[in-house]
């Protein structure tokens, strides 16, 4: 009997449906691979704003990952929005005690439309409590700039980042969306090999980037579970979320920031 690679996302829901949770699910389905996923918040969003947000208790979040996971167990998890110190504790203590190793977190703290989607006072027990138990972590550059402190605003500045961030746990490191010259660059950081691998694309004439960076982060998940390292997980997804971006671009949906084209 075949047997699937399975994913566990552990991230906000997206009542629109172009990021969040369903970005996610589309994501890890198109890479075949079986989504499972633990809900951290809902959201009334939509392509234009974040209305409200209403967060799941830290004991119905310890509910879901313990009676998903007991039953069917991940072979990477997908960390998203987590709004709330207490839940990103009881998150910590589930992947101590779990020993998953294959954890991809990307640390969600602002909207496409500039909605500050984590309390201030979670930033630090993201840092202290989830950064260290992670395999990657793929901020873009404002969540770069939030975690280190500091302005990003060229390739060395992506590179001092990078540094900041390795002193502070985190083991290996895609920062993102880095504009100069009409191009977009993104860095990645390989501890193993100490490695710096910068990759640059043409920006795409697109209005549907909604949901960029949970379908990257799902994308990576997906890969690192189906058994590819990290650095082919991330070429893999890049391409994936350039098609997706581009392909979105042909789609009409909502008045604002569109969601890219999953499949």
């Amino acid at each position: 009997m075949k047997k699937y690679k399975t994913v566990l996302t552990i991230a906000g829901s997206d009542s629109s449906g172009g990021a969040g949770i369903q970005a996610d699910i589309k994501t890890i389905t198109y890479f075949k691979c079986y989504a499972m996923s633990v809900i951290t918040a809902l959201t009334a969003q939509n392509t234009q704003e974040v209305k409200s947000i209403f967060n799941t208790t830290p004991k119905f979040i310890k509910e879901q990952l313990n009676t998903t996971c007991n039953d069917i167990k991940p072979d990477s998890i997908k960390i998203g929005m987590l709004s709330d110190k207490k839940i990103i504790q009881e998150i910590s203590k589930f992947i101590e005690n779990s020993k998953i190793s294959n954890v991809i977190l990307d640390p969600v703290m602002v909207s496409t439309s500039g909605f500050l989607l984590i309390k201030k006072s979670a930033i630090s027990s993201l840092v202290k409590y989830l950064i260290t138990k992670s395999l990657i972590i793929t901020p873009n550059l404002k969540e770069a700039e939030l975690l280190t402190n500091t302005k990003i605003k060229t390739k060395n500045d992506m590179i001092k980042a990078i540094e900041i961030l390795q002193n502070i746990g985190a083991k290996n490191i895609l920062i993102k969306g880095l504009i100069k010259e009409k191009k977009i660059y993104d860095c990645l950081f390989l501890q193993k090999k100490k490695e710096i691998h910068f990759f640059m694309s043409n920006i795409i004439n697109s209005k549907n980037t909604h949901g960029t960076g949970c379908t990257l982060s799902s994308a990576i998940a997906s890969n690192i579970a189906l058994g590819n390292n990290i650095l082919k997980s991330v070429k893999i997804s890049r391409n994936y979320i350039k098609k997706a971006i581009y392909k979105g671009s042909f789609y009409k949906i909502g008045k604002g920031s569109g969601p890219v084209y999953h499949f």
